[in-house]
């Protein structure tokens, strides 16, 4: 009896193993097949080029700040309008925009300072007086750390098909400085948007909050701006509002850029862990199984099973190096950040990642641009 069991959890562990390599390999191969060939497709400019209101909501003074809402002002496109959204008067990004402004009157600008308590999502908040005094029908939500590239709006609208009702980013770290913006930029990039662009692939895009493309009309025909407040974030209503109307969430043919800087560990472990929070109750189904795509529990099954001679020591060495060099080679073929010490984030993070699981199922609260909030089962409250 006791050697069939052992029999059966051998078994078990190379079949766990085995599982998940393919996982995380056909998941690498069908993102870099899909990058490469979007490379082709990056300078096809969409049939119309409608104009578009392109909404910034701004707080607080962030890395590269001036550089990232600078950019809005440079796009390659025929007509658009930014509304950056700022909460408070008292706000110190206030000046920086004002600058801009009046840097290049050629971009009609705005800056428009208040905030709609719809939702206690403060981000949102922002948004919805953007969103009423945007001038056109096409709009744009872009957090004020995306780096706008010059065909940022043409390479949005050539995702548009006659069923897509959302086009959205996900981020994609950049320009790190220090081992903690390291390994953020480990979970951003061959982790998460790995994730999300595969998923997309295959039919199945969630809605990135980083950047978002609208047709005014399909949300203001299901609720307006305020449906989005039906979720603790406002990309996760943004998917369930557009397939409840029948419509697809698509991602861009390759992320926009966010140059990180430096980073704390207390901020990028703050980051994700308010990240993991929110997905757990958007997303169960898809945050349960979070604990076993990262590299740490195939790796050290793998050794388990080579020190206890159920396969060659040399297999479980292989699988780890295949694990990672599969990444770089992703990140590589990608154009995305990869050094050495990229290479340290990627196994830094997958030590993280069951730690951060766990937290996420432990705790319901977080904070978010200083506001301290509760995740609960259907809905966001504000902590005590």
């Amino acid at each position: 009896m006791i050697e069939q069991a052992g029999l059966f959890a051998a078994w078990a562990g190379i079949a766990f193993c085995v599982v998940t390599a393919v996982v995380q390999f056909a998941s690498i191969g069908l993102v870099i097949l899909r990058g490469r060939i979007a490379v082709g497709r990056l300078y096809v400019k969409p049939a119309e080029t409608p104009p578009v209101s392109i909404l910034r909501p701004v707080c607080g003074l962030e890395n590269s700040i001036e550089r990232t809402l600078r950019s809005g002002f440079d796009l390659d496109y025929p007509e658009y309008e930014l509304i950056f959204c700022v909460a408070s008067d008292k706000d110190p990004i206030i000046p920086v925009v004002n600058k801009l402004i009046a840097e290049r009157p050629d971009v009609p600008a705005r800056l428009l300072i208040g905030d709609d308590r719809i939702s206690i999502n403060p981000k949102l908040n922002n948004l919805v007086k953007g969103w009423k005094a945007a001038r056109h029908d096409w709009i744009v939500m872009a957090d004020s750390n995306v780096l706008m590239p010059h065909d940022y709006l043409t390479r949005m609208l050539s995702r548009w098909s006659s069923t897509t009702g959302l086009v959205c980013s996900p981020p994609l770290g950049s320009e790190p400085n220090g081992t903690a913006a390291e390994v953020e930029c480990a979970f951003l990039n061959t982790f998460q948007a790995r994730w999300q662009l595969a998923a997309d692939a295959v039919g199945n895009g969630f809605a990135q909050g980083k950047s978002m493309l609208w047709r005014r009309e399909y949300l203001d025909d299901n609720g307006g701006i305020d449906a989005l407040a039906a979720e603790p974030a406002e990309d996760a209503a943004s998917t369930k509002v557009i397939r409840g109307a029948g419509r697809d969430v698509r991602l861009v043919e390759l992320p926009f850029p966010q140059p990180l800087g430096h980073r704390t560990v207390r901020a990028v472990w703050s980051r994700q862990l308010r990240w993991a929070r929110l997905r757990r109750v958007t997303f169960p189904v898809f945050f349960s199984m979070e604990l076993i795509v990262g590299g740490f529990f195939p790796i050290l099954v793998a050794f388990i099973l080579g020190f206890t001679d159920v396969i060659p020591l040399w297999s479980a060495a292989l699988l780890a190096v295949a694990w990672y060099v599969a990444e770089g080679l992703m990140a590589i073929s990608l154009g995305w950040h990869c050094t050495p010490k990229q290479a340290l984030a990627w196994i830094l993070r997958d030590l993280a990642l069951p730690v951060l699981w766990v937290a996420a199922v432990s705790g319901s609260g977080f904070e978010w641009r200083g506001n301290l909030m509760n995740v609960k089962t259907d809905s966001l409250v504000e902590a005590d």
